[in-house]
């Protein structure tokens, strides 16, 4: 393996484990840049990002930029003197100088197979459409979102049970893997790029957090994958008695003739849907502790024929 000096542009946990990746195959890390730390907890102090604590903790020079497109920032980008760049789940904009200043261009760690799933939420995206499986794409960098030239892909399936929490830990473990195997086959000039087909591309929205309500309407399998895709965050969720009640854990089971949707059937929490109806197995309210639905119930009792509200149609509700 040929070792290359590089910069390593990343945010969450999931880039984290390709930076690690990457130190522990030999490379240079030149510079790491992050977004700048943001205000979090009870004390709402300034806490950075897990790419930024890890780097700082190596002892690698961390940048926190708010943004690329400043010329000062650029400049110093350039001074770097890079052989490659390495994105992943950055979030800021990279201008045409910098895509242009390492001598191998900025490679990107993408967690799906595109052209399917570009943007920003990917992952659970995948999980909300029902799509069977998806996986890591390492992409030379163009101006657009997400459709410079495939380098390698390679897919993983997704279970009927996979949690977006789950899926984003084998995704992360299989894009340490592959952008070190991209950065070898690049330095040996064994990979040939291969330009994104348009047919099929997709766009993966930012989650927003009013979009893990549940909406009895909808059938119940794609609320069992609302809640899958909506793990750990924003969370899936149901009103009754005026509470915003989680839904931690779910199965699909079948619905008796002439039920509404939002209508509890039994003693176990089964609830009616527009196709089937949701049984949920775990949940948690405000301030408690996740329970199973046999706790729940016997401290929020829900009886058999209870209607359960529903959300206002809207743009982010299910069909």
């Amino acid at each position: 393996m040929t070792p290359l000096r590089l910069a390593f542009l990343g945010t969450p946990d999931f880039a984290r484990v390709s930076l690690e990746a990457l130190a522990a195959a030999g490379h240079e890390i030149a510079a790491v840049y992050s977004q700048p730390p943001r205000p979090a907890g009870r004390g709402k102090k300034l806490r950075p990002s897990p790419v930024q604590a890890c780097a700082e903790a190596q002892g690698w020079s961390v940048r926190t930029p708010k943004r690329l497109k400043d010329p000062e920032a650029q400049a110093a980008f350039a001074a770097l003197d890079l052989d490659v760049a390495v994105v992943a789940a950055y979030g800021l904009i990279l201008p045409k100088t910098t895509l242009e200043a390492p001598r191998l261009g900025c490679l990107n760690v993408h967690a799906s197979l595109l052209p399917r799933w570009r943007g920003a939420a990917p992952i659970q995206r995948a999980i909300l459409a029902g799509d069977r499986e998806t996986g890591i794409t390492i992409m030379q960098m163009d101006e657009g979102l997400d459709t410079g030239a495939i380098l390698l892909r390679e897919a993983i399936p997704i279970g009927a049970r996979t949690t977006a929490r789950e899926l984003h830990d084998a995704l992360a473990a299989l894009g340490g893997r592959l952008i070190v195997e991209a950065l070898e086959g690049l330095a040996a000039d064994r990979l040939t790029p291969r330009p994104q087909p348009e047919a099929g591309a997709t766009y993966a929205a930012k989650l927003e957090r009013n979009e893990g309500r549940l909406d009895w309407r909808a059938p119940a399998e794609a609320l069992d994958r609302r809640r899958r895709a909506f793990a750990p965050w924003p969370g899936a969720w149901f009103e009754a008695a005026g509470e915003r009640i989680k839904v931690l854990d779910s199965e699909v089971a079948k619905r008796p003739a002439g039920a509404a949707p939002g209508e509890v059937l039994d003693a176990a929490l089964t609830i009616a849907c527009g196709d089937g109806a949701l049984r949920p197995l775990s949940l948690q309210r405000a301030g408690k502790q996740p329970m199973t639905a046999a706790e729940f119930l016997r401290g929020f009792p829900l009886e058999p024929g209870t209607r359960l509200p529903l959300p206002n149609p809207g743009p982010d509700s299910d069909p």
